[in-house]
């Protein structure tokens, strides 16, 4: 099906601009379905085969490019109607045509569902560029009331805003998850701030803040004055300056609520719709996350210290050890303990549970070579990128890498001057990585499952068994050897 954007490109002559403005109406336009208790159909006009332009296009036929259902009402459409193709819809075709929102008609029948449809031409500077489908299940009629009056009216005002192209407000779409919507609590506003309706759900909100009194009919200010929330009220006249969305939080005590001021200014008409919500249980569970994940940080930061003072005990041992393979085995177990160390201080640095594994790379690349190099030192380089790793796999990779690169250093060289390049290329499903060094090459007999080599041994049951990859030594295409790891990566 493809994207949005996709869709609109194949089917229209519709500019960059023009589906900017769709794109924006489709983040925001939730708010008008559950305010009208509606569907919402975007529908283009279908490209005519000949021409090209705007005004080629057959005006009888109609493309669904997106819908959205209601969270406040039934669904009009259980199925998917996105890619469907309309023809003879002639409210659709009025609102397109005429430039103005079409109602008439009988209702509709889709599945053996009444549907009432309304059609609101989607203006963009001077021109009509789609049109909105505001279809409604009437199914079970709705007994009228104050709420379903009030949401209603604010649906009114946006669809008129719509057909006169000022609503979607650009680049002020409710972006955070937590933003409310109208089912979370709604208060409508009339121009001097006083307060014409509020939801029960508006009203429950303002009662956790500590107001006793009933919201409607007060002036907002007053209300926020006497929570002592006097930041709070200027976000609700700065909607109405700006023409624009404004979200601000009100706390008191524990309880914090959430407001999202809009404004609607159809025709003379000013008003303010504010969406309420309860975020206290969000901000709380954010705050135990907080802690925890500086929790968490701080024990890295530990590890750390801790596998520091390791290395630096065994670095006093291997000064006071006579015996050459005691010191060299001391030298290998100081060099693998500060591997992980590297590991961890970059964590305890971090602010998830993933690292920027380029940094680690390249930190036990030099710490590994100078450690190993007994003669001139190697020269080494990277290509690519391992990109941001998972702590549970930055380990035992960081421990490989540095195994690979001792070998190299020991074995390859024997004291001589040469190189190692560390290839990177990173998958959608695995990360290959490639050690490769201009050295002596491996013996004519190797085996890498049979190698008595501790490090290899290291290694083969790192990648095996840790990291569920694999890993081949070979010939390098000109000279030395080439250790190939393919290590998956989960998919998210």
């Amino acid at each position: 099906m493809g994207t949005l954007a996709d869709m609109l490109r194949a089917s229209t002559d519709l500019s960059d601009d023009d589906i900017d403005h769709l794109h924006a109406l489709v983040a925001d336009w939730a708010l008008l379905a559950d305010l009208s208790f509606a569907d919402l159909l975007l529908l283009v006009p279908v490209r005519s085969g000949s021409g090209s332009g705007r005004g080629h296009t057959s005006g009888t036929e109609f493309l669904v490019v997106a819908q959205v259902r209601p969270t406040t009402g039934p669904t009009a459409y259980h199925n998917d109607e996105v890619g469907s193709v309309v023809i003879n819809r002639w409210v659709v075709q009025n609102a397109w045509r005429e430039h103005r929102i079409a109602r008439e008609g009988e209702p509709e029948w889709d599945g053996g569902v009444p549907v009432r449809t309304e059609a609101i031409p989607v203006r963009h500077g001077d021109e009509v560029i789609a049109v909105l489908a505001r279809d409604t299940n009437l199914v079970n009629p709705r007994t009228p009331s104050d709420l379903e009056s009030s949401y209603l009216q604010g649906a009114n005002n946006l669809a008129l805003m719509i057909a006169e192209g000022a609503f979607p407000f650009r680049g002020s779409s409710a972006e955070l998850p937590e933003s409310p919507r109208v089912g979370d609590g709604m208060m409508r506003l009339d121009g001097a701030g006083k307060v014409i309706f509020a939801s029960p759900n508006a009203l429950s909100a303002y009662r956790r803040l500590g107001y006793t009194g009933n919201v409607t009919g007060e002036d907002l200010r007053t209300v926020h004055r006497a929570l002592n929330l006097p930041a709070t009220t200027p976000a609700v006249w700065h909607a109405i300056g700006r023409r624009r969305p404004v979200e601000v939080e009100a706390a008191v005590g524990s309880t914090v609520v959430m407001l999202r001021a809009i404004p609607l200014f159809p025709g003379a008409a000013r008003e303010v719709l504010v969406l309420v919500r309860d975020v206290s249980d969000l901000r709380r569970r954010e705050a135990l996350l907080l802690s925890k994940d500086a929790t968490i940080r701080e024990i890295h930061h530990r590890v750390k210290n801790n596998l520091q003072t390791v290395a630096a005990l065994l670095r006093l041992q291997m000064r006071r050890t006579k015996a050459d393979e005691a010191r060299s085995a001391l030298r290998e177990s100081v060099r693998r303990v500060t591997s992980i160390a590297v590991v961890h201080e970059t964590l305890s640095q971090s602010l998830g549970e993933s690292v920027p594994f380029d940094e680690i790379a390249d930190q036990i690349t030099s710490v590994t070579v100078d450690l190993a190099s007994t003669g001139a030192r190697a020269n080494t380089r990277r290509s690519g990128s391992f990109g941001r790793l998972p702590g549970e796999l930055a380990t035992p990779l960081a421990l490989v890498l540095s195994e690979l690169l001792q070998n190299a250093v020991e074995h390859a060289f024997d004291g001589s001057a040469g190189s190692i390049e560390i290839r990177v290329q990173r998958l959608v499903d695995r990360l290959d990585v490639v050690v490769a060094d201009d050295g002596a090459g491996l013996p004519e007999d190797f085996q890498l499952e049979h190698s008595p080599r501790l490090g290899l041994q290291i290694v083969r049951q790192l990648v095996l068994g840790e990291m569920h990859g694999t890993i081949r030594l070979q010939a390098g295409t000109e000279r030395g050897t080439e250790a190939l790891l393919s290590i998956p990566l989960s998919e998210s």
